[in-house]
């Protein structure tokens, strides 16, 4: 392991940093994703998978880790309440998944958004 705590979460497995991702989000009740300078979110497609997601991160910090210094992509909080209320039903209508985390070696938890959403809320209610 690294002595840089970024590096260090980034090295977790994928179950680990979708648990360290829920806790972070919670904890700041907010989300974080890239847009570009048009404002238009990060989609990655998997043309091998035929899979479609959202990155999505539990700090600017991460995200823009994960941009690695691209002028063209900037990290964006969404607020919890919007998350649930827009996006969510606007990611399911989209056909879009959530892929939450992506670490260090590449790997990340995809996830439904609905799926994503009832995680949360069960984590929200033992807060």
């Amino acid at each position: 392991m690294s002595s840089d705590p970024l590096n260090e979460v980034l090295e977790l497995t994928g179950e680990e940093r979708y648990d360290y991702f829920l806790s972070e989000v919670l904890e700041e009740r907010e989300i974080w994703i890239l847009v570009n300078a048009d404002n238009r979110f990060l989609k990655i497609v998997s043309e091998d998978e035929g899979v479609s997601h959202l990155p999505v991160w539990p700090s600017a910090a991460f995200a823009a880790n994960y941009a690695g210094g691209s002028d063209e992509l900037s990290p964006k909080s969404i607020s919890l309440p919007d998350f649930f209320k827009k996006w969510v039903p606007g990611l399911t209508r989209d056909g879009l998944d959530v892929g939450v985390f992506p670490g260090a070696d590449g790997t990340l938890w995809i996830t439904e958004p609905e799926e994503l959403k009832r995680d949360l809320q069960d984590e929200l209610s033992s807060f």
